[in-house]
């Protein structure tokens, strides 16, 4: 069946003219169905998208609530970090405060003491900390806020692996202050220094491996540093003598005592009493016959000794 068609007249009314336009229906319907259907098409678009987008928005709301969440972790776990580096910090800072007269003594002990007390060695390194590397972190951590935590956690583990190391040597240093020889074993006066001099008893050439510290009869004797009685007991000259191993090579000895107030096997500190002075073994009089050995080698008394006194009776 032909499609129907349909003219229409258009007159112009000034100069008469009249013109012809015909029109096939279905074209003319298509036509009208497309101006209809456009709007309505272009609506449906704009509402999809539309709903795309706030699907997006409330996909990019989850992540960043995510990351947020994220983030808040291990910023709780960062600032738990630094708390404990700062706590670890003013403990360190405490610790590191030695008496100047103590430190001084601690400096002229033999270098094999000391490196025995330090452990003769240096603290292993951990991270690359190189400047290459440092660099690189940092570019990678401006670009990328998960870097930039990861970044400050691997510095802080880094910090925290020193501040151990560090107060490992300070244990240890204080373990070597703990003992260390420095206060005088007794009050009373230095009768005798160490070195050549003549034998009190038979006028000879003699020489005296420790000091004499003259006091009365009776009066209390004390541990120079902290350490382990290894004897008490009389020994030839130096009668009754009592011997403290402090460790690290140190050894401390304390002749002609009148009394013991110690046994073999206790565990001293520096200051305590130990024992009386005496004229025990080979003495002319009361006094105190003291020695301190490194390493089996005896060592001069005074260079160790500090204005520091044993405390009063």
């Amino acid at each position: 069946m032909l499609s129907r068609r349909y003219t229409l007249l258009v007159a112009d009314r000034t100069s008469g003219a009249v013109r012809r336009v015909t029109i096939a229906a279905r074209p003319a319907i298509a036509v009208a169905c497309a101006v209809v259907t456009l709007p309505v098409l272009c609506g449906v678009g704009t509402a999809w998208k539309a709903k795309r987008d706030v699907a997006n928005l409330y996909s990019s709301e989850r992540t960043l609530s995510l990351e947020n969440a994220s983030y808040r972790a291990a910023t709780a776990e960062l600032s738990d970090q630094i708390s404990a580096l700062q706590s670890a910090i003013s403990d360190l800072g405490a610790r590191a405060a030695l008496d100047p007269g103590l430190a001084r003594t601690m400096d002229t002990l033999p270098a094999l003491v000391k490196s025995r007390a330090m452990g003769g060695g240096t603290a292993a390194g951990g991270a690359d900390d190189s400047p290459a590397s440092l660099h690189s972190g940092v570019f990678t951590a401006l670009q990328d806020p998960e870097a930039t935590f990861g970044l400050i956690r691997n510095l802080l583990d880094g910090l925290d692996e020193r501040l151990s190391a560090v107060r490992s040597n300070l244990l240890r240093r204080d373990a070597l202050a703990e003992a260390t020889p420095s206060i005088w074993p007794a009050y009373g006066w230095l009768s005798s220094g160490m070195g050549r001099r003549a034998d009190p008893m038979t006028g000879g050439r003699d020489y005296h491996g420790g000091l004499d510290i003259a006091g009365d009869l009776g009066q209390p004797v004390y541990a120079t540093a902290a350490g382990t009685i290894t004897q008490a007991a009389v020994q030839g000259p130096y009668g009754k003598l009592v011997v403290i191993d402090h460790g690290f090579g140190l050894q401390s000895r304390y002749g002609h005592l009148s009394a013991f107030n110690v046994e073999r096997g206790e565990n001293v500190r520096r200051g305590d009493v130990i024992g009386r002075i005496g004229a025990t073994g080979r003495a002319t009089g009361p006094h105190l016959h003291y020695e301190i050995l490194a390493d089996g080698r005896l060592l001069n008394p005074l260079r160790l000794l500090t204005q520091q006194r044993p405390r009063a009776r």
